[in-house]
């Protein structure tokens, strides 16, 4: 990672008013080598991903940097009770590892829970502590597989997605890209039937083209056992 990768940004606590910085990656740096099936990135340079999660050194509050803000009083108040009371003070403000980013993205995952996000946003959360983990090649991987497919099958049938910046069809593959990678040949058929039968598959071209390659990918397995 060159020295100018990273810069520093001040953030204000909603929960306990403290001011601290935090970590930022210069979009400018970020090198993308390839791409995995389910989106995950993998970088030449440093994962921009590491810095996406605030967290408040002083009460533990953490979150995504697009919601870190977005907490209304009542959740404060559980913040207060549930993390605030028992955190030991510990700063991520300098570069990141990969555990670093785990550890993050974990402290993000359960403040979402408590403040009850919507289970889109907790899959997010989950699926990239699952791509850290595969960073890692730790078999922890799959559990958190597990929990981004419980919580997006939930969001496909009980939200508003297009308030979520994502769509049915978009959803529906990494659904079903997910379930091949937990090993559900039927499961994920199943979705990407259901992604390119889309009425509106034609409008996303892109995710056409992937679920008919994962379909086959999801076949080839299947036939294979």
């Amino acid at each position: 990672m060159t020295v100018d990768a990273l810069y520093t940004k001040k953030v204000k606590c909603p929960v306990c008013n403290n001011e601290f910085t935090t970590s930022k990656m210069r979009t400018t740096q970020v090198r993308i080598d390839k791409v995995d099936g389910d989106f995950m990135n993998h970088y030449k340079s440093e994962n921009p991903l590491k810095y996406q999660v605030f967290v408040c050194p002083k009460c533990g509050y953490s979150a995504l940097e697009n919601r870190f803000n977005k907490i209304r009083a009542a959740e404060r108040e559980i913040i207060k009770k549930e993390v605030s009371s028992k955190w030991k003070e510990r700063d991520y403000s300098g570069p990141r590892t990969d555990d670093d980013a785990i550890q993050c993205y974990m402290l993000a995952f359960y403040c979402g829970q408590l403040m009850g996000i919507k289970n889109y946003e907790l899959g997010n959360i989950a699926l990239k502590i699952a791509w850290f983990f595969r960073a890692k090649k730790s078999d922890e991987e799959m559990r958190f597989l597990q929990n981004a497919v419980e919580l997006f099958e939930k969001a496909f049938y009980e939200e508003d997605l297009l308030s979520q910046s994502t769509d049915e069809i978009t959803l529906g593959y990494l659904i079903g890209e997910l379930h091949r990678r937990l090993g559900r040949k039927k499961e994920a058929l199943l979705w990407f039937g259901k992604t390119v039968s889309n009425p509106l598959i034609k409008t996303n071209p892109r995710i056409e083209s992937l679920a008919r390659e994962q379909w086959l990918l999801a076949k080839e397995d299947e036939n294979e056992q």
